[in-house]
């Protein structure tokens, strides 16, 4: 186990009910490792009944080798050209550097992203944000680039989004017994999305709210899975 993020609540109410975050540390997941066996060793014992397992997109790419040195992406001209557009946030680089671009550019192909760098330029000087996500897709969100707080190697690393996140979390529930529900997330500081779980829509929201502060961080924490328990 693990202390949440520094100054975030390890309980929480929402919808008129209160739930406890109880995030899992770890040992750092490296390419080649298996999900399920690390699933098995970390969080087996700790999930109850009726609990939600979210587990951070980050490890299950991982897992399923989609993680990528910097050093070995050769960006294009055009992953040049529109990564100097692109907003950089305090919480992470996003697509603001020709690698992530890059990579970008390779998961939902170059007509996506040009239309959606095109619809952005014109929204942003409107003062509308968010448009270039939103036609990118969430393939594009979930690209992870490097940051300084980020633990090694994945310090000098792009991961891209999980493969089949739906499929995945369906796997991990019959793992864990089918007694818990499972969500794979993408979480940050700036708030968080649901790739793929065995919840419902509804509760898919209220998930994202119950974690939209963050609480697992994202750098040095090492707790790439935490539990939800209604208390």
């Amino acid at each position: 186990m693990s202390e949440a993020n520094a100054g975030k609540a390890l309980t929480v109410e929402v919808d008129g009910a209160s739930f406890a975050r109880i995030p899992i540390r770890t040992r750092v997941v490296m390419p080649g490792d298996d999900l399920d066996a690390f699933i098995r060793e970390y969080a087996a014992d700790v999930v109850r009944p009726d609990d939600i397992l979210f587990v951070t997109e980050k490890i299950v790419a991982i897992t399923q080798g989609r993680s990528y040195l910097v050093e070995d992406i050769t960006p294009r001209r055009l992953a040049l050209f529109l990564s100097k557009y692109v907003t950089r946030t305090p919480y992470g680089i996003g697509l603001g550097m020709p690698e992530t671009m890059e990579m970008a550019l390779r998961e939902c192909g170059t007509p996506r992203i040009l239309v959606a760098a095109a619809v952005a330029a014109v929204t942003k000087a409107f003062g509308r944000k968010g448009d270039f996500y939103r036609i990118a897709g969430d393939k594009a969100r979930a690209i992870d680039g490097p940051t300084s707080g980020t633990i090694p190697p994945y310090n000098k690393a792009v991961v891209l989004g999980p493969e089949r996140p739906r499929e995945v979390a369906q796997r991990l529930k019959a793992l864990l017994g089918g007694v818990a529900h499972v969500a794979v997330v993408d979480i940050n500081d700036l708030g968080g999305n649901i790739l793929g779980s065995t919840l419902e829509k509804q509760s898919e929201k209220q998930l994202v709210a119950i974690l939209k502060d963050n609480p697992l961080g994202q750098g040095h924490e090492s707790t790439p899975l935490g539990v939800i328990r209604k208390v």
